[in-house]
Order: structure tokens, then C-alpha cells, then sequence
């Protein structure tokens, strides 16, 4: 039987990338997007949404994730990246549109999860959710929370492994408009991130399958970036 996975924020970048890995290798892909992806394969399963709709998620989403009935890895990987600015001149509302994708609809999501049979779930971090850059206030406080959301349902999860990973930089739209957009002369974290290392897409997902092959060395709720391991 083909084991199934679940993806957010399928339609592009990451998300994409890891949908056409599963089906390549013949799993079963349930995916979660704004936008319907470039998939024709008749093991994918798509359902429209937009998860910054924090308050219609669990209407929304629980009959499609509750028709799963065993769930082998869930990919928590949508995400915003909100703007890059200083904090001074950065609002609370900015704030909090970053925080209502990147952790209040995971948490929505984890409590739908909590109810099904799930084997490992990783959320996509980051470096940023360490490190704090300037610009990046929003998006560094949104993975820091984040990091934590799946260390705290880690102690409540006990029957399904969680891990908060940052797969390192990906060319993506997000990242595309830190290297092409912003100003490096101001924001000098965009200088450092053009000049190291950019992933394909497909590189990561790789990567990622491979912390998942790997997932009993790791202890759950733990935060992991594949540049150190």
C-alpha cells in the first residue's frame, strides 16, 4: 500500500518540489495551497486554501486530513515572509500576519494532526528562528516561535515524531526577493545570504527526505538545520 504524505503550501518552491519527489517515488500526496501546482498524477490530492484564514482552518481542513488514515510524514512548509524592515518601523499588524501563517496555522493544523495516526511531522524553520538579523524581525520571531510550537506539542504528540528543521537557503520566490529586492547596503544579512550557498529546490527536498530516513537519531521537538548534521 502507498503511504501517504502531507504537504502545505505545495503549489511552488519547497512545497512543490517535495510533492514531485513522493509521487516520483510512487507515495500517495495530499497538498494544501493558495494555489493548485502543475500536478497531473492521479496519487495527488489537492485542496484549496489559504492557511493565513487562521479561523477557518479546522472547518476547512479537518474533513480532508481526517479522510487520511495513516499519515507517514507531514510537511508543515507554507510559510510568509512579511517585510523586510527594521523593527521601529515595523507594525504589530505586519507582525502578526507573519505569525498567523508561519505559527497560529500550524497550530491549528497540529491540533487537527494531534487526532490522527501520524508517523513524523517536520515543520520548515530556519536559520533566522537563531539569529537575530536586522529586517528580519517579523519572520525570526515567527520561526523562534515556531521552533518552540513543536517542541511543546513534541510533550503531547508522544506517538508521532516532530522536528522543526531549516533546510538552509532555496531558490524560491521568498528568496528571490531578498536577493534581487532588498538592500544589502542597509540589510547586510541579504549580502551574506546571495553569497552563500542557494539550494534547488529539488536539492532540498532531497535533503529533507534524507533527515527523514535519519529521524530516529534526532529527539523530538528538537530544532535541526541540515547544514550541521
Amino acid at each position: 500500500m502507498s503511504k501517504n504524505i502531507l504537504i502545505t503550501g505545495c503549489s511552488s518552491g519547497l512545497g512543490l518540489a517535495l510533492s514531485n519527489l513522493y509521487l516520483e517515488n510512487e507515495f500517495t500526496v495530499f497538498g494544501i495551497s493558495r494555489n493548485k501546482p502543475k500536478i497531473e498524477n492521479k496519487n495527488f490530492h489537492f485542496k484549496h486554501f489559504d492557511l493565513s484564514k487562521v479561523e477557518n482552518i479546522q472547518k476547512e481542513l479537518t474533513p480532508f486530513i481526517d479522510k487520511i488514515e495513516e499519515i507517514e510524514t507531514v510537511y508543515l512548509n507554507a510559510g510568509a515572509l512579511g517585510d523586510i524592515k527594521e523593527m521601529a518601523n515595523l507594525s504589530i499588524d505586519e507582525i502578526k500576519d507573519v505569525l498567523d501563517v508561519n505559527v497560529f496555522a500550524n497550530k491549528e493544523l497540529l491540533d487537527i494532526l494531534a487526532k490522527s495516526k501520524v508517523k513524523n511531522i517536520i515543520a520548515l524553520s530556519s536559520g533566522a528562528a537563531v539569529k537575530g538579523s536586522k529586517g528580519w524581525g517579523a519572520y525570526s520571531l515567527s520561526k523562534a516561535s515556531l521552533n518552540m510550537l513543536i517542541n511543546l506539542y513534541s510533550n503531547e504528540m508522544l506517538n508521532t515524531k516532530l522536528l522543526a528543521v531549516a533546510p538552509g537557503v532555496i531558490e524560491t520566490p521568498m528568496t528571490d526577493i531578498i536577493r534581487f529586492e532588498v538592500d544589502d547596503k542597509i540589510f547586510t544579512s541579504a549580502k551574506i545570504l546571495k553569497k552563500g550557498e542557494i539550494q534547488r529546490a529539488h536539492d532540498a527536498a532531497s535533503r529533507l527526505d534524507e533527515v527523514v530516513k535519519r529521524i530516529d537519531e534526532f529527539e523530538s521537538g528538537s530544532f535541526i538545520d541540515v547544514r550541521k548534521i
